[in-house]
């Protein structure tokens, strides 16, 4: 070769290495490829582990799984589909129930995948699989029982999933059979980690109260109750043993009670968008004891069904003091004395009136009527002692001109005095609120998560556990809504009435205090209005009843005790008084609490005036 041709592959040589080198990919090109070949190298090792695990589990899904039906399991209460994917319970119809505004169709706690229970499985080569992902096959169904069995490659080695209902009931027994699990499954294993989640579904007409009294809830094992927050997004952990855990929203609830507890565990509720259909998404992780032997089956029990108080207890009834559920408890009653009352008075009241087959109208006007009994001695007392202070004010008048507010030890003696010969005690005109405040409060909580109501009618109200429309609008106004409610309307009314009624009977005369506390009476009505018209019609139409029967009872208290009749009954007291003065209990009580009171503000003064000498 000539000179040229040595020069030729030169250059042919330099402008390949040259077009190698400014072509070369750069240290970040290279580290993508890298980790694209990894990945394509992980799926294909995953392709390769789930196929060597469908050689010793059997029970991988089939590609038409979706189109297998479901075994149905049903009772007079409850309808249950039972998915062959996972063998686990995939929708739920309550048979005596409706959503809101649907007349035709079951109530559908959940369906398909608004509901997923799956157990971790660790197979016998240490690999794990998740029930999720498994194909059960029916292998038994009768009237009560559904067996779904997963299969192995072991001819004697499969692991049932067993589900049974009672006739009439909203209980569904649930077992985990394990049968030679250990020639499929890891031999080390004592227990299941556990997933279970659910869409809680909108049911209800109130949104508003829906998402409130929405929760997810569980009891320990000492029978302590737990709660997550239900007004915004919450997470939990509970180290300590678990007897059940509740997926509830305002009227019913999917309970689920471990024969032996469930272990450490993890919640989550995530309040949902208000367009989406659904309140709440619960999640929970936690763990449950299991025998690969199969000589103790894992058990649980199911309940889908209402929050109604007394069939909740019912369940109860059998049961020794430590094993009680205390599922009552998913219905939410108020604080500690609130509760005790709606327990012993308004729900045996409600429940025996409603025993007697009559309208739910009449059972709570009924309700209202009794209890408006029981404190009448007590709003009579209050009145008589409202009448006897009226007819004292002129007295009173002149003694608080008689002793100006310099002299304020003297005036007060004289107002006892005063009120010692009059008989009267001014804390009698509290006793019925003292009485009446904590039942009012009371059916505050109750007619809101009273079942019984629910789908019940009464007049224009189509449903007396919500709000009771005649007026709506498109828009939202601030504290009211988009509605108007008729009971609460009819309520507020009422409440003016009331009002009126007993303004009458006291003299404000020019007191700013007074005429300032008159027009804040008047003033409470309208508040109502506002906080009660979201509320249940049920709790109106309980609060109208209410404040007729005040209204009848002061009208009736005046036809028997007018001011002259009182003042003539004062004057005799006053003639009995004269010689042989007796003060009560409370009187002497107060006068000494009056004397403590102005010698230590006595005592203070000298203090000031030595510290400024």
């Amino acid at each position: 070769m000539d000179r040229r041709t040595w020069i030729g592959f030169l250059l042919i040589a330099a402008i390949i290495v040259g077009f190698s080198l400014i072509n070369r990919p750069s240290k970040e090109e290279l580290a993508a490829r890298q980790r694209y070949n990894d990945s394509i190298a992980f799926v294909h090792q995953q392709q390769i582990e789930a196929q060597r695990l469908s050689d010793s589990i059997t029970a991988l899904l089939p590609q038409d799984v979706d189109t297998v039906p479901p075994v149905i399991l049903e009772n007079e209460k409850l309808r249950l589909a039972i998915s062959p994917k996972g063998g686990r319970i995939s929708r739920v119809d309550l048979k005596e129930f409706k959503a809101y505004g649907d007349t035709v169709n079951d109530l559908c706690l959940f369906d398909g995948d608004e509901s997923q229970l799956a157990f971790t499985l660790i197979t016998i080569d240490q690999h794990i699989i998740s029930t999720r992902n498994l194909y059960f096959e029916p292998v038994e169904t009768t009237d009560s029982t559904v067996i779904m069995r997963m299969h192995t490659d072991n001819e004697e080695a499969w692991l049932d999933f067993v589900y049974k209902l009672k006739a009439n009931d909203y209980m569904v027994r649930f077992e985990i059979v394990p049968h030679n699990a250990h020639l499929a499954l890891a031999q080390n294993v004592n227990s299941l980690e556990m997933q279970w989640r659910q869409l809680i579904a909108q049911q209800e007409r109130g949104r508003k109260f829906e998402e409130r009294y929405a929760q997810l809830q569980y009891m320990l094992d000492g029978g302590d109750m737990e709660t997550l927050s239900e007004s915004k997004a919450a997470t939990k952990k509970e180290s300590a043993r678990i007897k059940w855990i509740g997926y509830k929203d305002q009227f019913f609830s999917t309970v689920m009670i471990a024969d032996e507890d469930f272990g450490s565990s993890a919640f989550t509720s995530t309040p949902q968008k208000e367009r989406s259909g659904y309140i709440k998404e619960y999640t929970t992780e936690t763990s449950v004891a299991f025998d690969i032997t199969g000589k103790k089956t894992t058990g649980f029990t199911y309940y889908f069904g209402p929050n109604n108080f007394r069939l909740l207890k019912a369940y109860d009834k059998d049961r020794e003091a430590a094993d009680k559920l205390h599922l009552q408890d998913l219905v939410p009653l108020g604080w500690k004395i609130v509760a005790w009352i709606n327990k012993i008075l308004l729900i045996p009241m409600f429940d025996l009136f409603s025993g007697w087959g009559m309208h739910v109208g009449w059972v709570i006007f009924l309700m209202t009527l009794v209890i408006r009994l029981v404190i009448l001695p007590f709003t009579f007392q209050s009145y008589r002692s409202s009448a006897k202070m009226r007819v004292l004010k002129p007295q009173l008048d002149a003694i608080n001109e008689k002793y100006p507010a310099d002299k304020m030890e003297e005036r007060q003696r004289a107002t006892m005095a005063l009120y010692q010969r009059a008989g009267v005690s001014p804390m009698s005109g509290c006793l019925p609120m003292i009485f009446q405040f904590p039942i009012l409060m009371a059916a505050f909580w109750f007619f809101p998560t009273a079942i019984e109501l629910r789908g019940q009618s009464l007049w224009w109200a189509e449903d007396l556990s919500t709000y009771d429309a005649i007026l709506t609008w498109g828009t939202n106004v601030p504290l009211f809504g988009n509605h108007l409610s008729l009971f609460c309307l009819l309520m507020t009314v009422a409440n003016f009435a009331y009002t009126f009624i007993t303004m009458q009977q006291q003299n404000t005369g020019n007191d700013p205090a007074a005429k300032m506390m008159r027009w804040m009476m008047y003033l409470m009505p309208l508040m109502f209005l506002f906080i009660f018209n979201d509320y249940a019609a049920g709790l109106s139409f309980y609060y109208l009843c209410s404040l007729l029967l005040s209204v009848f009872q002061t009208m009736l208290f005046r036809l028997t005790l007018n001011d002259e009749r009182v003042l003539q009954e004062m004057e005799r007291n006053a003639k009995k008084n004269k010689d042989k003065p007796k003060k009560s209990g409370f009187m002497e009580r107060l006068e000494k609490m009056q004397r403590e009171a102005q010698l230590q503000a006595r005592e203070q003064a000298k203090a000031q005036q030595k510290k400024y000498r």
